[in-house]
């Protein structure tokens, strides 16, 4: 369709949790380690690690305002710096604007999604479109794949990417529309099997495997 829809309310923090993620998988951030960490995963700060960039302008911005804050964050506190959604007004500045128009022009340059203008009753509202629907298919259906036929019954043997992507889906309250598409049997098992992956303790599988610690803490702070 081109826009996402104006009643979800969770995909900007979504978004901005995948921002996280993203920087962690690159090994540009990271969360306290084990040995100083508090006993939860929601009080964890995240730690830079490295401020090389990226080459992505999201990614490299937030990694910025990582690297200026004077103290360290925990990662509920930098998904709700990065919308806007904070009482204290001398941390406005790390909010991440723009970032579902940034995200759908580097789709567009990458000929994924294209531009167009669309008439909502009383005002015109530029649009995306998919052009390219290969894509999306690819990864709707690793991501059914993932619960079905490569069904593991383990995350820390699942791909980290997949498993954050079904985190993050979740997280911006889009998990259906992954498995609308399924035929109700399947459906049913996917979601099941989903559920019962995202019902886990954070706590207990962050402690299990290096290396998704912060796809756990994402999940925990949207689950809090």
């Amino acid at each position: 369709q081109g826009y996402t829809s104006f009643w979800n309310d969770c995909i900007s923090s979504g978004l901005r949790g995948g921002i996280l993620i993203e920087l962690a998988l690159r090994g540009r951030i990271r969360l306290e380690p084990l040995s100083i960490r508090k006993k939860r995963l929601l009080e964890s700060k995240v730690l830079l690690k490295s401020d090389a960039p990226t080459g992505d302008v999201l990614l490299d911005e937030t990694l910025r305002h990582i690297k200026a804050t004077e103290s360290a964050e925990t990662v509920q506190t930098w998904i709700e710096l990065l919308t806007g959604e904070t009482w204290n007004p001398f941390k406005l500045q790390y909010q991440l604007r723009n970032v579902r128009e940034r995200i759908a022009k580097a789709l567009v340059e990458k000929g994924i999604l294209t531009t167009e203008k669309q008439n909502f009753l009383l005002f015109d509202m530029t649009t995306h479109p998919v052009s390219n629907a290969t894509e999306k298919q690819r990864l709707v259906k690793k991501l059914q794949e993932s619960m079905l036929e490569r069904w593991v019954n383990d995350p820390h043997r699942m791909d980290r990417r997949t498993l954050a992507l079904l985190v993050l889906a979740h997280s911006s309250d889009v998990l259906e529309n992954i498995f609308a598409s399924l035929a109700d049997d399947k459906y049913n098992v996917a979601m099941n099997r989903t559920k019962d992956l995202l019902d886990m303790d954070p706590e207990v599988e962050a402690a299990k495997a290096r290396g998704t610690e912060m796809i756990w803490a994402v999940l925990a702070a949207f689950n809090k």
